[in-house]
């Protein structure tokens, strides 16, 4: 079943001062999860399958690329991690790119934060506002995560509209 989320991306110059704020207010710290992401081709919005020991999921979702707070409908499916998925879709849809990268994660009421270090990108921060029943709504998903970019002190110019798997694109990677 698909969900709402709003959500940014921001690079982190101070990531201590995240994790300060997140422990101010008793976030649930669920660890580190070294993850590897690996994006499909797909004809409509973004395809990846997530594997890691914290989150191990095959993800849909179709978001704008675009500064500041942005909807997303995502649809998450949980795979038996020693499945036969990952082949499958290498197979008929081919990968488009790998993204790695090692993620702390955390959790305050429905907004999911992370604290991000991407091989060949550095260190960033994203907060994912996430309403799974339809209560919460996309005014107050907004709300909260702009009430959370000011409380990290992200400025305008930190902000990342693109997924990471576009950042490697457009290296080249």
């Amino acid at each position: 079943m698909s969900h709402l989320n709003v959500e940014i991306k921001a690079r982190s110059r101070r990531p201590d001062h995240v994790r300060r704020v997140l422990k101010g207010r008793n976030a649930d710290f669920r660890g580190v999860d070294r993850q590897i992401d690996t994006y499909f081709r797909c004809a409509n919005g973004r395809l990846k399958l997530r594997e890691g020991n914290i989150e191990h999921c095959l993800i849909h979702y179709k978001r704008d690329n675009k500064d500041g707070p942005k909807e997303s409908v995502v649809t998450l499916y949980e795979p038996h991690p020693n499945s036969t998925l990952k082949e499958i879709l290498v197979s008929s849809l081919g990968v488009l790119v790998v993204v790695e990268k090692e993620r702390e994660i955390y959790f305050v009421d429905n907004i999911k934060f992370h604290i991000d270090t991407v091989r060949n990108f550095g260190s960033f921060v994203e907060i994912e506002a996430i309403d799974e029943t339809g209560a919460i709504g996309r005014k107050r998903l907004q709300e909260q995560c702009e009430k959370y970019m000011e409380l990290f002190e992200i400025q305008r110019d930190d902000l990342i509209a693109e997924s990471y798997s576009d950042m490697l694109l457009e290296q080249g990677t």
